[in-house]
């Protein structure tokens, strides 16, 4: 157990921190990385997941969007599992309904399911469970930095949790075209991405044994839920500067969750880009895909933390999840109006063939998401204007209590 390092000598006293706090974030990251790996799975091998499973390139989109379609209405929910039952309920719940959705991914493509008919819609529950996992999740790192790690450390443990969640976005990139070469690897795909699910699972099952600390890290930590469920989201809804970050901010979730998984379907694996519609430019996709997510991505825990100030007193779950639910929503439809924009390609030129039929130039759906990150962009910068709530209310509880101390 460590003592707290609060911002005056009074918080030193009253404050604790415990160094299990770092087996948490540990286990969360894991965990989210995990959701992230099993949601796009698919969408980096649009055209051999339909060739395996015999399906449209549509309908593997759609293995991608029922995370989103779920998480809308179950992200309610789970803003009161997480402010009301407490991390640990959220977490455990989570890892393992992650653990069954993975489960039932790898049974659709074993020989226990001969009949071709079976597979898909065993696989889409696999996917549904893996998506009612996710908000549970996803909305956890604000409210583990609040209630685990003194004031200083808060930012850090809530950039570390965060930023998880690409990270297994990432990786899904990279292990499913290395893994599938041909649509019979796909069982081989499935079984490496359950293991860390099973990993996820054991570590939240077995190691989170409280869904608090026995004394709070920082003054924040002891008012954590301070605000019940229904009034903080009424409060929520009248709060100017947090509906336009929900708003803004959530629309960069919703523009990066459709492009990655539409990023195969943009730019095809073997590195051909059928949006700039010129040939032998890997690098400079490479450079672009690039900055777009250490651009986008440096600002995400800083906005999870911006959600908490402004909106405080409202639970942390509460203020992250609606961010996200806003997020999801936003994705949900422009994964299913970019594909409608696209044409296709009649030029005998292109290489860039994904599932059945002929290639499509994405030049106008990329253009309508660049007028949409701009415009949300800046919306932001012009109309977000906010007080730190949470450090305001802190440093009074610390002025409060130094005075006392000096009177006694």
């Amino acid at each position: 157990m460590e003592p707290g390092r609060g911002r005056g000598p009074a918080a030193s006293i009253r404050y604790r921190s415990y160094r299990r706090r770092w087996f948490l974030l540990f286990a969360t990251c894991t965990l989210s990385c995990s959701n992230a790996m099993c949601w796009l799975t698919f969408a980096p091998v649009a055209d051999q997941t339909a060739r395996y499973f015999h399906i449209s390139v549509n309908q593997v989109n759609w293995l991608s969007m029922i995370y989103l379609v779920v998480g809308v209405p179950f992200g309610f929910g789970t803003t009161w599992i997480l402010d009301m039952l407490g991390l640990k309920t959220s977490l455990i719940l989570s890892s393992w309904l992650n653990l069954a959705g993975c489960a039932l991914q790898l049974l659709s493509v074993t020989f226990f399911i001969p009949h071709d008919s079976w597979k898909f819609p065993l696989l889409m529950v696999g996917q549904t469970f893996g998506a009612l996992a996710q908000p549970l999740v996803l909305f956890s790192p604000t409210k583990l930095a609040a209630i685990w790690f003194p004031e200083q450390q808060r930012a850090t443990a809530n950039m570390i949790s965060s930023m998880a969640n690409p990270l297994g976005i990432l990786f899904a990139n990279i292990l499913s075209p290395l893994l599938v070469k041909e649509p019979s690897s796909m069982p081989l795909l499935l079984g490496v991405y359950a293991v860390p699910a099973v990993i996820a699972c054991l570590l939240t099952t077995v190691g989170i044994r409280n869904k608090a600390p026995p004394t709070p890290p920082s003054a924040g930590a002891a008012n954590s839920t301070s605000e019940p469920f229904i009034t903080g989201m009424k409060m929520l809804l009248k709060n100017k500067p947090y509906l336009i970050l929900m708003v803004c901010f959530g629309g960069g979730v919703g523009i990066f969750t459709s492009f990655s998984a539409l990023l195969q379907q943009i730019v095809c694996v073997r590195g051909y880009s059928n949006v700039s519609r010129m040939r032998d430019q890997p690098y400079g996709l490479a450079v672009v895909c690039s900055l777009f997510g250490l651009l986008g991505f440096s600002i995400y825990p800083v906005c999870m933390e911006l959600g908490v100030e402004c909106s405080y007193p409202v639970g942390e779950a509460t203020s992250a999840g609606l961010i996200f639910i806003s997020g999801q929503l936003q994705g949900a439809l422009l994964i299913l109006l970019l594909p409608g924009l696209a044409r296709p390609v009649t030029s005998d030129g292109s290489v860039c063939q994904v599932g059945v039929g002929a290639a499509l130039d994405w030049t106008i759906p990329t253009l309508v998401l660049a007028a949409i990150c701009s415009l949300e962009a800046c919306c932001f910068a012009f109309l977000f204007h906010t007080e730190y709530r949470r450090v305001s209310a802190e440093d009074n509880e610390d002025a409060a209590a130094l005075l006392a101390a000096a009177t006694q």
